[in-house]
This record gives structure tokens, sequence and C-alpha cells, in this order.
């Protein structure tokens, strides 16, 4: 009678067993998930360097930048870069819903000191794909690169 006793326990407990062993899995890959570190849909592996060229800037934007132009709108409307996205300086903390994060940020303005300050305010909200284009879009336009004019 012990034996049957035995089995029948063991019997018993085995699927308790096995149950606690689901739970515990459960639990693991639940941590796992809940913990571990977002994948980023950022396009660069390293961080891009705080400032870069009109050449670097307008190859950035023909692979697909986003080109974020700091300026007022008076000055857009002047002339910018085709393409680009205007959201002035002063609006930029309040806008931030409105910048991609799956693509490299070029941030611009007319002579590059605007752009800097942008750079930096993105870079304090999180986005680590930023950097600013160097002497501006009137330099961009010296260069002879393309431009669009109006709203």
């Amino acid at each position: 009678m012990k034996n049957k006793k035995s089995k029948s326990t063991s019997k018993k407990s085995f699927p308790m067993l096995a149950g606690l062993a689901l739970v515990v899995v459960i639990l693991a890959v639940t941590a796992v998930l809940v913990f571990q570190k977002p994948q980023s849909s950022q396009p660069s592996t390293v961080s891009l360097p705080a400032e870069i060229s009109v050449d670097q800037a307008a190859k950035m934007r023909d692979e697909g930048a986003f080109i974020l132009d700091v300026r007022e709108p008076q000055e857009w409307a002047q002339f910018h870069i085709p393409g680009s996205t205007l959201i002035p300086l002063g609006e930029l903390s309040n806008r931030l819903n409105e910048i991609p994060e799956d693509k490299d940020i070029v941030v611009v303005c007319r002579s590059g000191n605007r752009s800097a300050q942008g750079r930096d305010i993105l870079l304090d909200a999180g986005f680590n794909n930023v950097t600013s284009m160097a002497k501006g879009v009137t330099q961009w336009q010296v260069q002879g690169l393309p431009i669009a004019s109006g709203e």
C-alpha cells in the first residue's frame, strides 16, 4: 500500500509542478518584455556629429533625412530648402510631436546659430539622430543648391 500512496502523491504533484513551472516561464517572459530596452527605430547606429557642412546636409537630404527649418515664417517665405519643414525655434519645444523619430534630422536656419539651439532642444528631448547645418540656408543658396520660395 505504501507504493500506491507514493505513486498517487507523485501523480498529483507532477501537474502542480508543471503548472508552477509554466507560471515561472510566463513571469520570466513578461519580465523580459517589460524591462527590455526598446529597439530603436532610428536610422543612425552612431550619433550624428553636432554640426555638418552644407554639402553633407544636401547628401543627407537626398538620402531621406528630415530637414527642420527653425527660422521665422517671413524668412521661410523668402526661400527655403525644398521638402523642409518649418517649425520656428520659439515653438519647437511645444511641437516635438511633429518631429519624426525614425529619420535623421538636420536642423537649419539662416546662418547656423538658431539651428544649433534647435538641435540642442531636440537632443535634450531625447532625439539622438540630430545634427545642425553650419552656415545655414544662405550658404545653401550661395552654393547653388535647390531652393523654394513662398508658403
